[in-house]
């Protein structure tokens, strides 16, 4: 059994659970729980040569955690988005949970996002371009919205091999 069959599919229906967030006598067990989850993104790229994030929900821990793999990992606790900008893009998504197809969505391009790290220590960041389409994503993952569900229209969909790069 490979560690990417412990990320819930398409169908299951916990991805549409809403995540309860995280307390601070939690953060240890979330610390434990965001390098598995990193340990997932990197066996993820191996396998599809994608991914950047995931989402606790994903792996059915069902509170507000988000963990990165970008040169090393990073965790985001309890995030919140705000300050969305009117501009919006089009792009192809891709998530985990769904890993052979690719969903047209419209994201807003920038935003900015309030969140805890490990040592409970609040933060802010400005998300632009990818990474502000990349927390969208991940944001919507605690809320049960999948990127199915922001489908452009029912013509959003496309199989990854498909995709002429």
């Amino acid at each position: 059994m490979s560690r990417l069959d412990n990320i819930l599919k398409l169908g299951n229906s916990r991805l549409h659970q809403i995540s309860e967030p995280i307390r601070e006598n939690e953060l240890s067990e979330a610390h434990m729980v965001a390098i598995e989850m990193n340990k997932l993104i990197i066996d993820f790229r191996r396998e599809y040569g994608a991914g950047r994030a995931i989402s606790a929900p994903q792996i059915a821990y069902k509170k507000r955690l988000i963990c990165m793999h970008n040169e090393g990992m990073h965790v985001f606790i309890n995030p919140e988005l705000y300050d969305e900008s009117d501009e919006m893009m089009e792009l192809w998504d891709d998530c985990m949970s769904f890993p052979e197809l690719l969903v047209k969505v419209r994201r807003h391009k920038s935003c900015k996002m309030k969140y805890r790290d490990l040592n409970w220590e609040e933060k802010h960041i400005e998300l632009k371009d990818d990474l502000s389409e990349l927390f969208q994503h991940e944001v919507d993952h605690l809320e049960g919205i999948l990127a199915t569900q922001r489908a452009i229209d029912d013509k959003a969909f496309m199989w990854r091999s498909e995709r002429k790069v």
